[in-house]
């Protein structure tokens, strides 16, 4: 009693009862390595938690309890909330020592996640572990009060033990290597260690058991497996007088305990149902919230149904145990912007492609809006060389720097093309038709060597890549005729060549390689790679391997959560012309190295160019693409946006040596200086300074696509989504591409164009939060089919919150510009991710997202799991300064969800893992004003729901569907399905409910369908999210005006207000009846043009046909007498 009285005198006398932003801090409250300073606080006055662990005092008076990353104390009977830590630090997990005078507890206030204790004899907290990068989800003192163990990992955790005095510990358990163990508690006589265990990390759509307990014995380090339920058994908890165990299981659809007894193995229900347990994601905080038993082990304490619940192990009864917590909780700052809709006639095209210089430097070769340019360089104005009205790509020099050689895709398939440098003469080489990439000359001029693909390959190929197994490397004349293969390519790519032609070379799995003419000889000169990133996922030809899921369970191997996470390989390496360097891109980074003629393969490491194997120097400051050489290697290209940066090797060279003489004339002079103050200690200024390559923009401007009409749509039900509002049999009046006037009886300009909508249902177009639309990357088609699938079914919004490419920079260019038909394509452009990024300071933070908000002129990134808790808060910091909208991966992490909400992240993607969710997460989601995107289709803890439509609403004979979507891709989708469940199974039903929370709290909630079925898909989201009670005009604000809204572009978008963009949908029948009827669509507006919901052709202000011939697929047609 004394030990416990003295810890929360403690507490007390930190000031910790009574918070204000005046409070100074204590040793519970400093962190130095928490970069982000609290802007905000907000109310957190609730009686009810979300994912409560708990602990009871050895004395049974004190029970200990987590919130939202801070850590409660109450009197056992109940009370008034004694909070004992607070700040943005996730404070989680706690445990009484058994003398009472310790609270343990898990915590990032370091930076990363590591153990903690709160000591009351010392009058401080204690750091036990200092990691930077693992996750720590619990950890449990053994009797004794000596040693704690405990479970830390990426994602796949093993067993440890650490001395409570410190040192480094242990590992008790360390293989197998996809062994997960999670959950430790130790018995009452020290003697064994009970744990949660599976295999790999997680799985989506999972089928059970998924978990299993286990114990380790502390004498001979043997295993054994105690549990074997189909529900899985998970998150033992340990009587005091080592009678009792109580673990968890799933019983049909619910969670509940089962209570073992020791001595002779009997088992029975305990509770049913409990909290829901996170057996279906990651289980970062384990797969049940803690519990606890009383000292007398007479009862068990545990929370569930958001209160703090006391269960009579005899009989058990349940009562709940009264709290109530009324403080403020701390947020980072808010990171919001409006970011208006310009009606500008003309824009600056975003992005040049493949930009390379012309053999004597004075022009430059790219694309822009995937039309072929030339400019004088540096300061000529860009001129097109053809007049197609078809893809040109991937553009490359003659070596008299007369000709130009490219490749095109159109709907008959692609070709190569050479045309003089002036735009004469432009010349078909190949004769027939197929997909060519990869162009380069050799050395004389001569031949044109080049990656050809078999065009149905391309064709057929309906996500961003294609199978390339057919792929051969070739040669041609630039004067055309026969195509002369020289060998299948085998994953190799990047053909080129250097000093002279004798050896072709590629790339390959981060390396250099070369052959011979006749395919022969292969030689792999160099291994280049760079540093270890925060994580890793499966790559080919230097780019992301796609995926349905947005990451891969660590069983498969790719996921960004490896234990031992490789350093990052090249994706491109260019040999120099002379052969003695390579430029070699790395991540998202460029370098040049030295690589030796050694006759055998080097690995060259860039991850310090400074100390690398050979002379080797980082080249980029903010990143680059499409990096080459120029003819005589004088000089290295790379572009960044609408950036053409030039490096001068020699010039470089030269600035660096200047440097290193000014600095040495520096150090003798301030020795000089001071000889004669031999007490003096010399200390030379620091040289800063850096060459800085040339950077030139390349400003090609296109016509916006924005129609010259007036546009009446007469007599509809309006649902205008400003607040409830209904206007009945009302009119829309559209000039241009924006709502002039909405009424009863609107007058009619003259000239206006008068279209009949009685009976019918407007409301606004519909935004889609999270579109994953991945056009082909590389080669780029003309119209593409997701972008017309997604108009087609009213979507006329969308942010892709990571892209993987910036290939979506061009793409959506020629949606603004009427070259391509589709809603407004937003991007985070690729994501701030894992795999690409290891954030070290706040300088790199800003580094990284200037590519964003200078060069890719987003408005918004995705922070992509990119690090631990400090870099987090480095990239939502660097956020704020350069005005970009942030938004989260999910993760399938609680933990890490919370914490991006304290730390002011203004978006959220992917369902919140655990449900429900109570008012102490879903009010602090609201009043934080983070806009959460649940993406219900694939949702987490459970299975996905777009299972649940594929099941009941035979996707594949809807028309509609087939007539906007390739025939493999809705037959690979919809005709056969790996997985079945009962519609009990299903969690999407019991997210949404959590998300109606939100919003009834004020609160902003989104539709993302994930680009799982696109079009429709949307729709299955918006009923999905309406199918947890949430009002039907709340789902459709969800789908609109609360969309625009969290990507600030509600001053412009989201409802049906005069002075809006025009883009609306008209339906048949009113979606307030019955919220299905989103789908009964008959016309679609985007920014003033009228759209036929059924095929996609444009009706006003003038006809035009959809051209769908890019994924258009013929049937086979009967032709033979076989019945079945």
């Amino acid at each position: 009693m004394k030990a416990i009285k003295g810890i929360l005198s403690l507490f007390l006398l930190a000031g910790i009862t009574t918070l204000a932003f005046a409070q100074k801090d204590t040793a519970f409250t400093r962190y130095k390595n928490l970069p982000l300073k609290a802007d905000r606080m907000v109310d957190l006055k609730t009686s009810e938690g979300t994912w409560t662990s708990v602990d009871i005092s050895p004395d049974g008076k004190t029970i200990l309890f987590d919130m939202m990353g801070d850590l409660y104390s109450i009197p056992s009977e109940g009370g008034k909330a004694t909070q004992i830590t607070r700040g943005l630090a996730f404070d989680q997990h706690p445990r009484f020592s058994p003398d009472g005078k310790k609270i343990l507890f898990v915590s990032d206030k370091s930076g990363a996640e590591n153990l903690w204790y709160i000591d009351a004899d010392k009058k401080d907290t204690v750091q036990l572990t200092t990691e930077t990068n693992q996750n720590f989800t619990s950890a449990a003192w053994t009797p004794d009060g000596n040693y704690i163990v405990y479970s830390k990992g990426r994602r796949v955790n093993k067993l440890y033990m650490i001395h409570k005095d410190g040192g480094s510990g242990t590992q008790l358990i360390d293989e197998p290597a996809s062994l997960k163990v999670i959950d430790p508690v130790v018995s009452s006589d020290g003697k064994k260690i009970y744990y949660s265990f599976r295999t790999g990390s997680w799985n989506y759509n999972a089928q059970l058991p998924q978990y299993e307990i286990g114990v380790y014995d502390r004498d001979n380090a043997k295993r054994t497996k105690l549990t074997s339920r189909y529900g899985s058994a998970f998150t033992p908890v340990l009587s005091n007088d080592g009678k009792w165990l109580v673990y968890g299981t799933r019983y049909e659809a619910k969670t509940g305990l089962i209570l073992r007894n020791l001595q002779s193995g009997d088992e029975k229900w305990l509770a049913y149902p409990v909290q829901r347990d996170d057996q279906e994601s990651i289980a970062v905080s384990g797969v049940l919230p803690a519990m606890a038993f009383t000292p007398d082990s007479k009862s068990l304490i545990a929370s569930f149904g958001g209160k703090i619940n006391k269960i009579t192990i005899e009989n058990g009864n349940s009562v709940a145990i009264p709290y109530e917590v009324d403080g403020k909780l701390e947020l980072g700052p808010e990171v919001l912007f409006k970011y208006p809709i310009k009606d500008t006639s003309a824009a600056m095209a975003t992005q040049i492609r493949d930009a390379v210089p012309s053999p004597d430097g004075k022009k430059l070769a790219f694309t822009v809006l995937n039309r072929l340019y030339v400019m004088d360089y540096p300061n000529g104005t860009p001129k097109r060389l053809t007049a197609n009205d078809f893809t040109e790509a991937q553009p490359s020099w003659s070596p008299d720097g007369k000709s130009i050689v490219f490749s095109s895709w159109s709907n008959q398939g692609g070709f190569i093309h050479v045309v003089s440098s002036d735009g004469t003469g432009l010349n078909t080489i190949t004769k027939t038709s197929g997909l060519f990439q990869s162009m380069r000359y050799n050395t004389d001029g001569s031949k044109i060597i080049f990656i050809q693909s078999p065009v149905q390959k391309f064709k057929a190929s309906f996500d961003p890549t294609y199978d390339d197994a057919e792929d051969n490397l070739c040669w041609i004349s630039p004067t055309g005729g026969d195509i002369h293969v020289i060998d299948k390519t085998g994953g190799r790519y990047n053909p080129h060549f250097s000093k002279n032609d004798d050896r072709i070379y590629l790339n390959t799995d981060g390396s250099l390689i070369s052959i011979k003419w006749d395919g022969t000889d292969q030689k792999t000169h160099a291994k280049i790679n760079g540093i270890t990133t925060f994580g890793s996922i499966a790559m080919y030809k230097g780019k992301p391997v796609p995926s349905d899921a947005c990451i891969v369970p660590e069983t498969l191997g790719t996921d960004e959560a490896k234990e031992n996470n490789p350093p990052s390989p090249a994706s491109e390496i260019w040999l120099s012309p002379n052969g003695e360097k390579a430029i070699a891109k790395v991540n998202n980074n460029i370098y040049a190295v030295t690589i030796p003629s050694t006759g055998k393969p080097v690995t060259i490491s860039v991850a310090d160019a400074s100390s690398a194997e050979f002379p080797s120097k980082k080249i980029t400051e903010l990143g680059g693409e499409f990096p080459s050489w120029s003819a005589g290697g004088e000089t290295i290209h790379w572009s960044l946006g609408a950036a053409h940066i030039v490096y001068n090797v020699a010039q470089a060279e030269a600035f660096e040596d200047s440097v290193k003489t000014a600095k040495k004339l520096a150090e003798q002079k301030s020795a000089t200086d001071t000889a004669s103050k031999a007490t003096e200690k010399v200390e030379p200024k620091k040289e800063t300074a850096e060459y800085h390559p040339d950077e030139q923009w390349v400003k090609v401007y296109y016509k916006k696509d924005i129609p010259a009409s007036s546009i009446m749509l007469k007599g509809a039900r309006i649902i205008t989504m400003n607040g409830d509002e209904v206007i009945s049999k009302g009119d829309v009046l559209i000039v241009n591409n924006r709502i002039k006037s909405i009424g009863k009886n609107v007058k009619t300009p003259a000239g206006t164009k008068v279209i009949d909508v009685q009976g019918k249902t407007i409301i606004p177009g519909f935004v889609d939060v999270h579109a994953h639309m991945w056009p082909s990357w590389g080669i780029h088609k003309n119209q593409v089919w997701i972008y017309a699938a997604n108009l087609a079914y009213g979507v006329t919004t969308t942010r892709d919150p990571q892209t993987a490419t910036t290939d979506v920079l061009t793409y959506a260019d020629m949606v603004e510009a009427g070259q391509m038909v589709g809603p407004r394509v937003y991007s985070t452009g690729p994501g701030v991710g894992y795999w690409a990024y290891n954030v070290k300071d706040s300088s790199q933070a800003e580094s990284i997202l200037k590519q964003y908000s200078k060069y890719y002129n987003t408005q918004y990134i995705k922070m992509y799991l990119t690090g631990n808790r400090q870099a987090r808060q480095w990239i939502i910091n660097a956020a704020k300064n350069q005005k970009l909208m942030p938004t989260t991966e999910g993760g399938l992490d609680f933990k890490l969800n919370m914490t991006n909400l304290l730390d002011g992240y203004p978006g959220h993607e992917h369902s919140i893992p655990i449900f429900p969710l109570y008012k102490d997460v879903t009010k602090t989601a609201a009043d934080a004003k983070m806009i959460v995107t649940p993406t219900l289709l694939v949702s987490y803890g459970g299975p996905w729901a777009e299972n649940y439509y594929y099941e009941n609403d035979n996707p594949y004979s809807n028309k509609k569907l087939q007539f906007f979507t390739p025939y493999e891709e809705l037959a690979q989708k919809s005709r056969r399905r790996e997985t079945w469940f009962l519609p009990e199974e299903h969690v999407f039903q019991k997210h949404a409910q959590s998300m109606k929370s939100i919003v009834e709290a004020g609160g902003m909630v989104g539709i993302g369908s994930h680009g799982q079925l696109q079009g429709l898909g949307y729709h299955w989201e918006v009923w999905a999210m309406q199918s947890g009670g949430m009002r039907t005009i709340d789902a459709l604000k969800v789908a609109t005006i609360l969309g625009a809204e969290g990507l600030g572009l509600d001053k412009d978008l989201g409802s049906i207000e005069v002075g809006k963009l025009a883009d609306l949908i008209i339906l048949d029948k009113n979606p307030l009846e019955n919220i299905r009827n989103t789908n009964t669509i008959k016309y679609v507006m985007k920014n003033g043009r009228l759209y036929d919901g059924n095929n996609g052709d444009q009706v006003a202000p003038e006809k035009k046909k959809l051209n769908k011939a890019e994924w258009e697929q013929s049937a086979p047609v009967t032709n033979t007498s076989v019945k079945e």
